[in-house]
């Protein structure tokens, strides 16, 4: 066990697996390993906000725990990067799992909240829903933040793969104004509606936007318990 990691003194897998990631940004280091391996300076860019000495605490105590690993690169390339491992690998669907259930409880974002590339893509195959995907078979790109962030996804009978940049031939190009694309997966916002009231701007067939809801979507959270027994 990593030799800076608290403790809770108890025989429970759930305990022993928060002692390995509950430390705070561990989870999101892991997460954005998820996408590929990535050098220091990358994670640095895809965590703007951690501080270069708990990064640093993060990735050794997740090396140590078996999560990932370094390799260094060609010679051609030099330096090193971080990699999940088999074992931290095993991850990516409880990764999934945990942001679609933060994501119900989501509201808009502040205006300082970081929003990157790498979140970009882990939310589409976060909110993605591979039921409603079964025989469907369509290309969408998508724009963020005035089509300075561009990310893609292709669904095809079941399976996603999302990636960032451009799609040519695209089946549709979604540009969302404002929190739209927010609305539009929590349901609070139909299709129709996002087009008559020009929050999106579309490239494509329209209808691909109703099947787009469809595929992507953040169930509504439920309603908070008073904590009292009605009977």
């Amino acid at each position: 066990m990593p030799t800076s990691a608290r403790t809770y003194g108890q025989f429970c897998g759930l305990a022993r697996a928060l002692e390995i990631v509950g430390e705070r940004w561990s989870l999101l280091v892991v997460r954005d390993l998820m996408l590929g391996p990535k050098r220091f300076n990358d994670l640095q860019r895809t965590l703007p906000r951690i501080p270069v000495s708990i990064l640093t605490s993060r990735l050794n105590e997740l090396e140590e725990a078996g999560v990932l690993r370094r390799r260094v690169l060609s010679q051609l390339d030099a330096g090193v990067v971080y990699e999940l491992t088999e074992y931290g690998a095993e991850l990516d669907q409880i990764v999934l799992d945990l942001g679609l259930w933060g994501a119900r409880s989501l509201s808009y974002p502040k205006p300082d909240d970081a929003f990157t590339l790498d979140t970009a893509i882990i939310s589409l195959y976060a909110t993605f829903q591979e039921e409603a995907a079964a025989g469907v078979r369509l290309n969408y790109e998508l724009h963020h933040l005035g089509g300075e962030m561009i990310v893609h996804a292709m669904v095809d009978d079941g399976a996603l793969k999302a990636s960032a940049g451009a799609l040519p031939d695209a089946d549709l190009v979604i540009e969302p104004q404002g929190p739209a694309l927010f609305d539009l997966l929590t349901g609070s916002l139909s299709a129709q509606d996002a087009i008559d009231g020009g929050k999106v701007r579309l490239e494509g067939d329209p209808a691909h936007l109703d099947v787009f809801t469809r595929l992507f979507h953040i169930p509504p959270a439920p309603e908070r318990s008073t904590g009292l027994a009605l009977h």
